[in-house]
């Protein structure tokens, strides 16, 4: 009869290491909670955002379909720097919002 029980028994179905054993007690504990993972998912979300916005402009510059460093760089290898400069800028924004956290 125990086999019965463990075969209908859904795999992995252990609770997560990582999981809270204390439950949220109070408003503002919530509030607090609340409020980092909005945090956290507006900020994954954006960073995703920004990637794939570098990528595609990589990519397209990458090919020649566009200029975009052209005003500023006249030659390729210009423009790649300035490419290159923009990646930096925005891994740098990441490592600011993840200070912190």
């Amino acid at each position: 009869m125990a086999d019965d029980n463990d075969s209908e028994r859904p795999l992995h179905s252990e609770p997560d290491e990582e999981a809270i054993d204390e439950p949220t007690t109070s408003p503002a504990q919530e509030a607090d909670e609340t409020a980092w993972m909005l945090k956290e998912g507006v900020t994954i979300g954006l960073i995703a955002i920004g990637a794939m916005v570098v990528l595609g402009l990589g990519l397209l510059q990458g090919t020649g379909l566009v200029d975009l460093f052209a005003p500023i760089a006249d030659t390729e290898f210009g423009q790649w720097a300035a490419f290159a400069v923009l990646v930096l800028v925005g891994i740098a924004v990441f490592v600011w919002s993840r200070l912190g956290v």
